[in-house]
């Protein structure tokens, strides 16, 4: 089974914007545990702006783009680091992919990226993706990933994930009364069970970038959960039990 995972920002780190270890811990031995059982692992991490943004002694995410860029550099080195200790205490290797949108939109560089991903996932590696903040221009376009969430979509299609797990902070997708809606049979019904969720103010994402990402995902026949980074989900979630909100493939 493979399988692409993406957490967002607010769900491994703190309201500072440092790396919240415990919520690293868990979900790194999450993640290796899948790997081990026998799913190929692709891991979509956001966090290195937010980590970047507490090394600088900010108080929150510059607005100003070459700002961003210099919070992504510093913070990113910070994040893969310990991700490769963590990771490496389960005997799990990890690779690096930066990725901007000009990756997906000539055919060759999707297939480079695909390539890439494949071998690193054959050799037994988790690819740990994100968005390449340091030189992608896209914000001056009015064009992002979403805290990684449209980048997922892309990553989940490109390598033909059978599931795509997005891991926020709260249990999946809410009600207007907040109570979690388990199974969205048709995606159709979704605007009138729920509000769009507010965006961290050290992310770029929320509930309507998720959304736009799982719209597009089930409509390329993925099968998609929206569950609580902050706790154990991961294996319940694929062994059937209710953990969070999931979205059939084909789901429209």
């Amino acid at each position: 089974m493979k399988i692409v995972v993406k957490v967002g920002t607010h769900a491994i780190a703190k309201k500072t914007g440092r790396p919240d270890y415990r919520a690293l811990t868990r979900l790194v031995a999450q993640l290796s545990e899948l790997r081990k059982s026998g799913c190929e692992v692709v891991f979509v991490s956001s966090g290195a702006v937010a980590a970047g943004v507490e090394a600088l002694g900010l108080s929150a995410r510059p607005s100003d783009v070459n700002e961003v860029q210099m919070c992504a550099a510093v913070g990113q080195a910070r994040f893969i680091y310990e991700y490769e200790k963590l990771f490496a205490a389960h005997g799990v290797k990890i690779g690096q992919i930066l990725l901007t949108h000009y990756d997906f939109e000539e055919r060759r560089r999707a297939q480079n990226v695909k390539k890439a991903l494949d071998r690193l996932v054959q050799s037994g590696i988790v690819p740990i993706v994100n968005e390449n903040d340091v030189v992608a221009d896209e914000e001056l376009k009015g064009r992002t990933f979403g805290d990684n969430d449209w980048l997922s979509f892309l990553i989940a299609k490109l390598v033909k994930a059978d599931a795509l797990i997005l891991l926020t902070t709260v249990d999946g997708l809410l009600d207007a009364k907040g109570r979690r809606i388990p199974e969205v049979a048709s995606f159709r019904s979704v605007a009138k069970l729920v509000r769009a969720g507010e965006k961290g103010r050290l992310s770029k994402g929320g509930m309507d970038s998720k959304l736009k990402a799982v719209k597009a995902a089930v409509a390329s026949g993925i099968d998609v959960y929206i569950a609580n980074g902050r706790k154990s989900v991961l294996g319940p979630l694929l062994a059937g039990r209710s953990a969070g909100t999931f979205f059939p493939g084909s789901a429209l």
